[in-house]
């Protein structure tokens, strides 16, 4: 039988997606490709090859964990530095929400994109 191994992309709605794409290389760098999306390789990922990893996880639709976004999901994006990404992004015009959080997977911070989607930023334990 087959199994799911890994995930293999986010794909979402925006009112404007070259200028999303554009604002995240902006303010994250980013690799957006010609085609509009980026692809991460894993391979870039190997000094955090021991910590590395993606999660999916369903949640209850009366859950509070995506607010203050109205939109049914959220993305989480690796970050070597989550300090320095979330004052990127704060100069970018997002807005910062809760406090950064640390535990033993590694440190998180949330802000909310121009396209008022959550995003979670995490730097994993190293």
């Amino acid at each position: 039988m087959a199994k799911v191994i890994g995930l293999g992309g986010i794909f979402f709605k925006s009112k404007d997606p070259k200028a999303l794409a554009q604002w995240y290389k902006n303010h994250l760098q980013l690799p957006v490709e010609p085609w509009g999306g980026a692809a991460f390789y894993l391979n870039n990922l190997e000094s955090n090859a021991g910590s590395s990893y993606s999660v999916w996880t369903p949640m209850s639709d009366d859950t509070d964990y995506l607010d203050p976004s109205t939109q049914p999901f959220m993305f989480n994006l690796i970050v070597d530095d989550l300090n320095e990404a979330l004052a990127q992004v704060k100069n970018g015009g997002a807005q910062i929400i809760a406090e950064t959080e640390e535990s033993e997977f590694g440190r998180f911070g949330w802000f909310i994109d121009p396209d008022g989607n959550k995003v979670e930023l995490w730097q994993p334990s190293t």
